[in-house]
């Protein structure tokens, strides 16, 4: 199984909240920005609300800052997905872990942000941990209606999508926790759904947070409607077994491979050192 990046996870809260920051990933004026090729999306039916970014930061969301090292490697990981990806008209990406606690929500949170970035796509973030939702809380975001009021309840899905003030980044709150999760999650009115989120947007991927693979059925019963699945694994944690077995369990086509989160590696801050080494 290929990897697909490392995951520098000693981030210093101290030196994060030091960086001045900004609710829009990309500064630059819209002239300026428009030149390059960037389009900004009309955002008609989505919600707006602001990200709470003391509660982002705080949460690791590291990929919310103008230019941080620490958001570097996510860059790096965006890269690789898009060089496997592209002109295949496949654009869901599920990112699952084999247990719980292995860092794959905020993965998933900022490698979306990190996609935002990008001149060519635009993002849906979905909260598919339908029994303990989360990203709404990383984010702080409103959480109390989501995924399951849309396959539940029929609400639409453009009256669930928040836009929080991030060019090109939706959101989708997984909504109020629902205990038949795996049932819901392989349904049909769920492809019904993804089928939706995916063909609305031609430049738009599709990045749903889903549960562990060994700790309940939902991974598995929604692995068959997503065109790709990352893995996500924390260094020095997860047992290489629990791994061998998740990934046994999952459709070996559809796997792009494997994030290893947490890595302890020294990062090269070849363009940063001179701008923390002055604060």
């Amino acid at each position: 199984m290929q990897m697909i990046d490392k995951i520098l996870g000693r981030f210093s809260r101290r030196r994060l909240a030091e960086v001045p920051v900004t609710p829009h990933l990309l500064e630059a004026a819209p002239e300026d920005r428009a030149k390059a090729g960037w389009v900004s999306p009309v955002y008609s039916r989505s919600q707006c609300l602001r990200v709470d970014m003391n509660a982002a930061l705080e949460n690791r969301c590291v990929a919310m800052l103008p230019d941080t090292p620490e958001a570097e490697p996510y860059k790096v990981l965006r890269t690789k997905i898009l060089h496997r990806t592209l002109d295949r008209n496949c654009n869901t990406m599920m990112v699952t872990s084999a247990l719980p606690g292995e860092g794959k929500t905020l993965t998933a949170i900022n490698l979306g942000l990190t996609f935002a970035r990008h001149f060519n796509h635009t993002v849906l973030l979905v909260d598919c941990d339908l029994r303990k939702p989360s990203i709404h809380r990383y984010l702080g975001l409103p959480g109390e209606k989501g995924l399951v009021d849309c396959l539940l309840d029929g609400v639409n899905i453009s009256d669930l999508m928040i836009w929080p003030c991030i060019e090109k980044f939706t959101v989708i709150s997984g909504g109020r926790p629902f205990g038949e999760s795996a049932e819901l999650l392989g349904s049909p009115r769920m492809k019904e759904v993804l089928a939706e989120m995916k063909g609305r947007y031609p430049d738009r991927y599709v990045i749903l947070d889903v549960p562990p693979v060994l700790s309940t059925a939902d991974a598995l019963a929604f692995a068959p409607l997503a065109d790709y699945i990352i893995m996500v694994t924390q260094a020095g944690k997860t047992p290489l077994p629990d791994v061998q077995k998740a990934l046994e369990m999952l459709p070996k086509e559809k796997i792009l491979g494997i994030v290893l989160n947490r890595h302890d590696e020294p990062q090269k801050e070849y363009y940063y050192s001179k701008q923390y080494q002055k604060k």
